[in-house]
This record gives C-alpha cells, sequence and structure tokens, in this order.
C-alpha cells in the first residue's frame, strides 16, 4: 500500500511522460510482419508491451529490448517460423487480440492464454470477423473468452462484418492483418465504431511502415492484397493517457503543469481529455512537442466520453472538486476492461462517502469533501493511478496493490512525487 500526502500551495511542474503503449504494441506487431530490422524508438517498457514482445520472440521473430526505451524488431515479411506455441499475456488486452489475429497468417497451432480476468474478457467479435476471412480460430471453451486457440492456414481475405460498439481494438486487429490475407479485406462496421481514434492511430502507424488504408467515414474499410510493411525506424510519441493524470493533477490543485513528449499534432483521442478540463474551468495551451494545463475553479459538466474512456477514471478524480455534478455517458465498454471499470469507480467513490449513482453506459459524481479511505485497485493500473489524484488534496487516501501500475506506467509514483518537488 501507500499513502499519497497532499500537496500544499500550487504546483508548477514539467514533467516527460513514456511513449505510448497503443503505439508501441502496434509498431510491434507491424515491423514483426514486416521484412528486415525495425527500430522502435522511445518505446514503453511495461507489462503489456514486454508480453507483446516476449510473444513475438516465442514465436521465432526476434525481438531485443535494448533499455531503456528501444526495440529492434527482426520481422519476418509475414511468416510466423514457429509452427506450435502457447503463449501467456497476462491481462494485455491489445497483446491478446493483436497476437490473435496475426497468428491467422500462421502454419500450425496456437493457444494464446491469460490472467483470469483476461478469461472474462469478450473477444468473439473478433473471431467472427477472422472466421469471415477464412480463419479458423476458436475460443477454446466456447464461451466468446479466452483462451483462444488459432490453427493458421494464412488468410484468406473477403468481406468481415463487426460489431463496432465492444472494442476499437478488433478492428486495428483486422486491419493490421490484412495486408498479408490472399485477396483484398473489407471490414464493414455494424453499428457506429467506438473509440474511433485508436482506428486512425492504427492506419497512420500502418501508413508509416508502408501500407494504406482506406474507409469510409468509420463505416468500412479496405485494405488491398499484395501489401507488405516495410522495416522501418519508428519513434513512438508521448502516452497521452498517461499525461492525462499530470493534467488532472493540475485542475485538482489549482496549479500548473506541462508535459513534455506529445503535442497539438497528435492522433491519440485521449488528448482531448484536456478540452474536457478546459470545459471544467481549466487553462489549455500546446505546442508541437507540449501541453499545458494551469488549473482554475472547477464546474461538473455532462459528457460524452465514448471516443476516450480510458481517462474516464482521471475524469473522475478531477469531478470529486468541481462544483456541481458531473455526469459521464457512452462509457458501456468499460465495463468489459481490466475490470468493470464504471462499477469499481462508483465502488470506491462511495467507500469516500461521495455520492455516485451507477448506469450501464457510464456514472454520476456529486462532488463531496472525501473521507479518509483505503482504495481498492481490482488489479488496474487505471484505477491506481487516478484515485491516487484525489490524495494530492485530500488526506488519508491509500492506495492498495499500487504495484499494478507497472502494466502501463512503471514509475507512475516516482513521477507523481516529481510534482511535489519542483
Amino acid at each position: 500500500m501507500i499513502e499519497i500526502k497532499p500537496i500544499t500551495g500550487k504546483i508548477d511542474a514539467i514533467i516527460k511522460i513514456p511513449g505510448s503503449k497503443s503505439y508501441t504494441n502496434r509498431a510491434l506487431i507491424t515491423a514483426a510482419l514486416a521484412d528486415g530490422e525495425s527500430t522502435i524508438t522511445n518505446a514503453l517498457f511495461s507489462d503489456d508491451t514486454k508480453y507483446m514482445a516476449s510473444g513475438l520472440n516465442v514465436l521465432g521473430i526476434p525481438i531485443e529490448e535494448q533499455n531503456p526505451d528501444r526495440f529492434v524488431i527482426y520481422g519476418k515479411g509475414g511468416i510466423i517460423p514457429v509452427k506450435q506455441a502457447n503463449l501467456f499475456v497476462g491481462n494485455a488486452g491489445t497483446a491478446m487480440r493483436f497476437l490473435t489475429a496475426m497468428l491467422t497468417l500462421g502454419n500450425g497451432v496456437y493457444e494464446i492464454d491469460g490472467v483470469s480476468r483476461m478469461r472474462q474478457r469478450p473477444i468473439q467479435d473478433l473471431l467472427d470477423g477472422l472466421k469471415q476471412l477464412g480463419a479458423d480460430v476458436v475460443s477454446k471453451y466456447n464461451n466468446g473468452c479466452p483462451p483462444v486457440i488459432i490453427r493458421g492456414k494464412g488468410l484468406s481475405g473477403g468481406l468481415a462484418v463487426v460489431k463496432g460498439d465492444l472494442s476499437s481494438q478488433y478492428f486495428s486487429a483486422l486491419l493490421m492483418t490484412a495486408p498479408y490475407a490472399k485477396r483484398d479485406v473489407f471490414i464493414e462496421v455494424k453499428g457506429n465504431l467506438v473509440s474511433k481514434r485508436y482506428v486512425d492511430m492504427t492506419i497512420a502507424l500502418m501508413h508509416q511502415f508502408g501500407v494504406n488504408v482506406e474507409h469510409n467515414n468509420y463505416k468500412a474499410f479496405v485494405v488491398k492484397a499484395g501489401q507488405h510493411y516495410r522495416a522501418t525506424q519508428y519513434a513512438v510519441e508521448g502516452d497521452a493517457s498517461a499525461a492525462s493524470y499530470f493534467f488532472a493533477a493540475a485542475a485538482i490543485t489549482g496549479g500548473k503543469v506541462r508535459v513534455v513528449g506529445i503535442g497539438s499534432g497528435s492522433l491519440q483521442g485521449d488528448i482531448h481529455f484536456v478540452d474536457v478540463l478546459k470545459r471544467m474551468g481549466c487553462n489549455v495551451a500546446m505546442g508541437i512537442d507540449w501541453i499545458e494545463v494551469q488549473g482554475n475553479k472547477l464546474h461538473g459538466l455532462d459528457v460524452d466520453m465514448g471516443d476516450m474512456p480510458d481517462v474516464v477514471q482521471t475524469l473522475a478524480a478531477v469531478a470529486v472538486f468541481a462544483v456541481g455534478k458531473t455526469r459521464v455517458r457512452n462509457v458501456k465498454n468499460m465495463r468489459i476492461k481490466e475490470t468493470d471499470r464504471i462499477a469499481a469507480v462508483v465502488n470506491e467513490l462511495r467507500r469516500m462517502g461521495i455520492v455516485a449513482k451507477e448506469y450501464e453506459d457510464g456514472f454520476e459524481i456529486e462532488p463531496f469533501e472525501p473521507l479518509p479511505s483505503a482504495i481498492e485497485t481490482y488489479d488496474d493500473h487505471r484505477m491506481a493511478m487516478s484515485f491516487a489524484l484525489i490524495g494530492l488534496r485530500a488526506s488519508g487516501i491509500v492506495i492498495k496493490n499500487p504495484e499494478c501500475v507497472s502494466k502501463t506506467f512503471p514509475d507512475y509514483f516516482q513521477k507523481l512525487e516529481m510534482l511535489r518537488s519542483k
């Protein structure tokens, strides 16, 4: 456990954030499918990215980890050298989904499993999409969740119709694998696509590795056959989700924080968290490689967070100190993350004595002075990082199992402490 001590006075800090998990894992997949040596710099070294890298190593695609933030990948041109493998990816959802799609290109039998929570996280829509493209993939226990068994025989291509309301990662997984299908791949979105900016990120990264994707206003995507990734030197930008905690720290304390390593040109959807803070009363400035938030008197709001669900818990921490209620909507997919994040947020706010109401698609928070509390993190890195922020202003906030932040931000609490020393 770790107790967060309140900050007295206003902070004025400059923070450099780690590389984006989302970009690092996408780059590892595309580099592995490329032909030749690729280098990824400013990569995130965390549990999630290490599961991805170790999985690729097991499959016969060599990955060198060159500390502190560099991967060298020796891609095999769309070939999976190993014919049989059992992979374990912990609770890394991106690794589970991206590797499942990639392994359909192999010529062998593969199984991917994870921790008990991973075995509760749905993946059937991705499996159905892959089957429509000619793959042989099944949920081992026929419950629509991992473990997944892939009998690799190559991907035929054609048309896949996939529901858009659960996870954009299904679409990213299909898109990144599609160039190596035998025929053109057409992916049709059934309903509305959630977290569109993550798909934008995937398409942009694929383009940097030499593959083009056509799309029609997020309703359909086309990847022409015959394209191949080329080996590339790729620099990962800072992680917008990680940055959100420091923007929130400025908002909560009324101080000023500048985050470097990410700026106005980012495609990451979570960069728009600063727009939400601006609506709540903060001042925001940004340049090409930095974003700065100045805290101010906060007021609650009613907001659709469907395109940035990973910063909803951060917003919950800020809402505790606003004037007036905050209602978060359109984040039903938070229920299938590392934990049921909607329920977890409401439970832990109530533990602090704060009135919080749970809805199927989100929650409502009525601000109140937080009581001293030991916060359950549910082995969810974002619960630990976001609820720690409340302790910057309220006394007696203790975070249980703080080590869970290693999933995406191993030195988070050291970075948080830097706010105090500036």
